[in-house]
């Protein structure tokens, strides 16, 4: 949710409210297909956000590859506020998606997170955004 804080308004102003849902819920959509095609004999739920809100990130790429977040970090008892470029965060993010996804399908398979499902939403996110935002006359 921190994530959807953090990039998601910056979206809904590029696409307005309505069309900002609409790619939230397909984004969505798109991440529970993809979690249901890596994952086809689970009998467990998948519930949650993460999957839409990954596809925020996606289009946050596209749009605004040279946007700066607000970060903090901390070293030790020290931290100090950054700015750092949200392309980091998000395939510092994206990163540890995938490398968990695979590490899910091997030795370490177990659940609790649909990690296919953020991959799927990125993706979504990604190749569909140019599609939801009003073309420049």
């Amino acid at each position: 949710m921190l994530y959807l804080w953090i990039f998601g308004n910056r979206i809904e102003d590029s696409l307005g409210p309505v069309k900002y849902l609409l790619f939230y819920l397909t984004a969505g959509i798109a991440a529970a297909f993809c979690h249901a095609l890596t994952v086809p004999s689970s009998i467990l739920p998948s519930i949650g956000a993460s999957g839409a809100i990954s596809g925020i990130l996606g289009a946050y790429v596209l749009l605004y590859p040279r946007a700066k977040i607000h970060t903090v970090v901390i070293m030790g008892l020290l931290w100090q506020i950054v700015q750092v470029p949200a392309m980091v965060v998000i395939g510092f993010w994206a990163v540890f998606q995938v490398l968990s996804g695979i590490a899910s399908k091997g030795i370490l398979n177990s659940g609790g997170v649909a990690w296919f499902a953020h991959i799927g939403g990125f993706a979504a996110g990604m190749l569909t955004i140019r599609l939801w935002r009003p073309r420049k006359v």
